[in-house]
């Protein structure tokens, strides 16, 4: 069967790209422009929670209780400390009535209540010096914020004889929104300028350099419109802007670095300008399509997950790679039409290169130590394949022994207030309020029936106390300690034997630890999915791009192999505590339910960017010449330099996001840098070439049904591939030669 001509595919895509650039440029701008006031304003209309399964019975009872019990759910909790002297003294007690009193008469302000009104020693401390104002803020974030910000300073400071500080969970999302956005800012004032400096260090150019910062700025500012959008029709996460600035930044580079690179080749090869932005874009740029394509899909399957704090990663981290790779294609296409040979204009190692030319008597030759490397990793293929695999599975063993939990205040640093005010709490006041469950009992009922449902669950062995029942109309709450951690083994078990306690009216449990077992349950039920999603669809990417049956399951094992040592270290790190003092944050003993399959599905997309640049030269570099081992030679050399700075360009931006003091934040920055140095400069460079050698041709393999679809329908950067022999004796070792004529 006759090769389709790939080469006329993006033909009519070169020519509308090349034919006005100043056009293109100016219509980019212009988009720029106009996406700078769409995305204004986006952090402020982004929530800070999402944690929950909308669906989920936790969440279900938590509005009715909000609705119907409002004090059972205060959100907003004042914490008056009374110095050296009881919190029973008069003219403690007169002072707390009058801020109560006040708080109450507050708009927007419901079921306020304090440890004064109702004695309850849940809300006094135990030495008896501090105790507690609890109150319900109403509306949804932003406007939850506003009333915030309008009331704290009113009571936050010294009133007579008490202190009072501000807490309570409204307190703590509001506190971290702010501190993201402010961490954000910093993250983006380091990156820029660093970011820079390195890409001048990889191009030598300064106007080189200049190109891919430009394209990720434009994906940044494009993605935030977007964002912007979407808040109007649904929630977005805040946390989802630090996700927009390291993928903006780090992909587009990526990006423009691969075409930039590829225009220069071609340029020094001899071609002129126009030729060589063709080339690069038949070349390059599909490679860019896939790569696009295969990170999209592998975010995108955070979308079937029901938190919004999960999908609003999904929301912007499509937006930024779609936007990144756009840019990169009409964007850079048309700068270099303009620029040509002047992409290489204020070359700082244009004058090193011709010294070290001149002393060596040879041409210059880049990627000659890459392509070096790799034959010696090919020639002890074994040994660097079962040491590099055996490492890395080693280093993610700490994750064998993870524990999940839910975000809290201890997310924030140390010392701002409303971490300090629930530390406070969990420290000093008995029976860890704020870790308690709430069982909503709806139909008609005895008081009897009350009292005999109240005395078997007060008898469930991980119950300290039962306070309740609460009633109104036909429905009625009961409040339950337990006797362990808030979200705990113990307590996540108390969870199912309430819901499993039989009784003459509905009943339905909220908490902590119930919104920790609903939201294990829905990932639980989810996961396959997500997982099934990106394997299925980067199989099929990458078959369209290679042509091997083989090859796709090498890059799927291969990419899962690459994000051990991540996970691993998230464990070791976060969740054990070890590294805490120098990174200066608080450990919870866990780790956060939904933050491993962010990680995941972030740091498998890029692994797959980094996957897909290589496999892509060396595809053509065998459609080319039919010599497998030079091929993987000669693609680890004109990619593996390029790879590790794109690497390190993008750990940079995640490291800076690391600097965070939101520990989620700052887990999710470091562990994505260190999964994606950890593939570019373990997996690319020791066990692909490694494998590849290993699988020696077979590696190319397909049987006939498929090679006829790729060839009508696969899309690789060579011409046409060499015709292999059906059976396997293709494989054989003296076919095995590298090529001395490539």
């Amino acid at each position: 069967m006759p090769q389709v001509n790939r080469s006329e595919r993006l033909g009519g895509w070169t020519r509308f790209v090349t034919a006005r650039p100043r056009l293109a440029l100016m219509a980019a701008l212009v988009v720029t422009v106009l996406a700078v006031f769409a995305g204004s304003g986006v952090a402020d209309r982004m929530g800070s929670g999402g944690w929950e399964a909308p669906a989920a019975e936790s969440t279900y009872t938590t509005k009715a209780l909000e609705r119907e019990f409002p004090a059972s759910q205060p959100n907003l909790l004042l914490l008056v400390d009374s110095g050296s002297t009881s919190v029973d003294d008069p003219a403690v007690a007169a002072e707390a009535a009058r801020l109560t009193e006040e708080l109450a008469a507050e708009k927007d302000i419901t079921g306020v209540g304090s440890y004064w009104q109702s004695r309850s020693p849940g809300l006094r401390a135990k030495d008896g010096r501090e105790a507690l104002i609890a109150a319900r803020i109403e509306g949804h974030d932003k406007a939850v914020g506003e009333v915030l910000d309008r009331i704290a300073p009113t009571y936050r400071g010294t009133h007579g004889p008490v202190k009072v500080s501000v807490g309570g969970p409204v307190a703590v999302r509001h506190e971290m929104q702010t501190t993201i956005q402010e961490d954000l800012l910093r993250a983006e004032m380091i990156a820029l300028p660093v970011t820079l400096v390195l890409l001048v260090m990889v191009f030598g150019s300064a106007i080189a350099a200049l190109l891919p910062l430009g394209v990720g700025i434009v994906a940044i500012l494009g993605t935030n419109a977007v964002l912007r959008g979407i808040t109007e029709f649904t929630d977005v996460s805040v946390f989802a802007q630090n996700l927009t600035t390291a993928l903006g930044l780090g992909l587009a580079i990526d990006y423009a670095l691969f075409i930039v690179r590829r225009f220069r080749e071609e340029l020094a090869a001899g071609a002129d300008t126009r030729a060589a932005v063709g080339t690069t874009l038949r070349t390059a740029g599909r490679t860019v399509v896939f790569s696009a394509l295969t990170v999209a899909v592998s975010l995108a399957a955070m979308l079937v997950f029901p938190q919004y704090f999960l999908r609003s990663f999904a929301y912007a981290g499509i937006a930024v790679v779609l936007l990144a790779a756009a840019a990169a294609l009409i964007l850079l296409p048309a700068a270099l039409m303009l620029l040509g040979p002047r992409v290489n204009s204020l070359d700082l190692r244009r004058l090193l290169r011709r010294r070290g030319s001149e002393a060596h008597h040879e041409p210059d030759a880049p990627g000659r130590g890459w392509g070096r490397f790799a034959t010696l990793v090919m020639r002890r293929a074994p040994v660097f394949a079962v040491l590099t695999a055996v490492g890395l599975v080693l280093l993610g063993l700490p994750f064998l022994g993870v524990k999940f939990g839910t975000a809290d205040d201890r997310q924030l640093p140390a010392g701002a207030e409303s971490h300090v005010v629930q530390q406070h709490i969990r420290d000093g006041f008995p029976g860890s309020p704020g870790g308690g469950l709430e069982v909503l009992a709806v139909g008609s009922a005895t008081p009897a029936q009350y009292a005999d449902y109240r005395n078997r669950i007060t008898a469930l062995p991980g119950v300290l106390r039962v306070d309740g029942p609460v009633t109104e109309g036909r429905s009625a709450y009961f409040s339950v300690l337990p006797k362990g951690e808030a979200v705990g083994e113990e307590s996540q078990r108390l969870v199912r034997e309430l819901r499993a306690q039989p009784a003459p009216f509905d009943t339905s449990v909220t908490g902590t630890a119930a919104v920790l077992v609903d939201s294990k349950d829905a990932i639980a039920d989810r996961l396959p999915w997500a997982v099934g999603i990106i394997v299925l669809v980067t199989l099929l990417l990458v078959f369209l791009l290679t042509g091997s049956v083989l090859i796709p399951l090498q890059a799927v094992v291969l990419n899962a192999l690459s994000l051990t040592a991540m996970f691993g270290a998230v464990v070791w790190v976060f969740q054990d505590g070890h590294l805490s003092g120098l990174l200066s944050f608080t450990s919870t003993g866990d780790i956060e339910t939904t933050l491993p399959v962010l990680m995941f599905c972030v740091a498998f997309g890029l692994s797959m960017d980094y996957g897909v640049f290589l496999l892509s030269r060396i595809k053509e570099e065998y459609d080319r010449t039919g010599d497998h081992e030079h091929s993987v030679t000669f693609g680890l050399r004109h990619t593996g330099g390029l790879i590790t700075a794109a690497a390190v360009i993008l750990a940079v931006v995640m490291v800076a996001i690391g600097t965070s003091r939101v520990t989620n934040t700052k887990m999710l920055g470091l562990g994505i840098a260190l999964a994606v140095l950890m593939d570019a400069m373990v997996v690319r460079s020791l066990l692909v070439p490694s494998v590849m050698k290993l699988m020696g041709r077979v590696t190319w393999w397909a049987p006939a049904p498929l090679r006829a679809f790729h060839q009508k329908f696969g899309l690789s950067e060579g011409g046409p591939a060499p015709v292999l022999a059906e059976d396997m004796s293709a494989a054989a070792p003296d076919r095995d030669k590298i090529s001395t004529g490539a």
